[in-house]
């Protein structure tokens, strides 16, 4: 299915989304908690090249401040066919720290929808937030 075509926006982003959420629960099935940050990142793309899924690694997120491009070092872990922004860790806990993070990431970058994935949990659907941002995907 080609999801740019037989789908909204939304829908082809919220698509997007679940088969990501897919790849990152082989991941966490065959690894489990308690690895780097790095070697999930590095799982998870090889997962996403095995499932055709398009992405960048370490995508540098652009601070403008009046006019001036201002180089601050924000990368993005993943981005995903160029809509979706993918942030992983291994933390004891999610934070609202960790998930302002993603919130400035998206707003910077004009994105709407950005997954949070802590991969350090027992269960990962326990590690796992959506986050939105933008118009696309908040309801009238």
């Amino acid at each position: 299915m080609n999801l740019k075509t037989s789908c909204s926006t939304g829908d082809r982003i919220n698509e997007l989304s679940y088969r990501v959420i897919g790849r990152c629960l082989e991941v966490h099935r065959h690894l489990g908690p308690g690895l780097l940050e790095s070697v999930y990142e590095e799982a998870l793309a090889h997962e996403l090249k095995w499932a055709a899924i398009r992405f960048v690694r370490q995508e540098p997120i652009h601070v403008v401040y009046k006019g001036a491009d201002l180089d601050c070092g924000f990368r993005a872990d993943l981005v995903v066919e160029d809509d979706l922004i993918v942030e992983l860790k291994s933390v004891t806990e999610i934070t609202a720290v960790h998930q302002a993070q993603i919130l400035t990431y998206l707003k910077l970058s004009r994105r709407s929808l950005g997954l949070l994935i802590n991969f350090n949990v027992p269960t990962l659907k326990n590690g796992i937030r959506r986050v939105v941002a933008g118009a696309l995907f908040k309801s009238d």
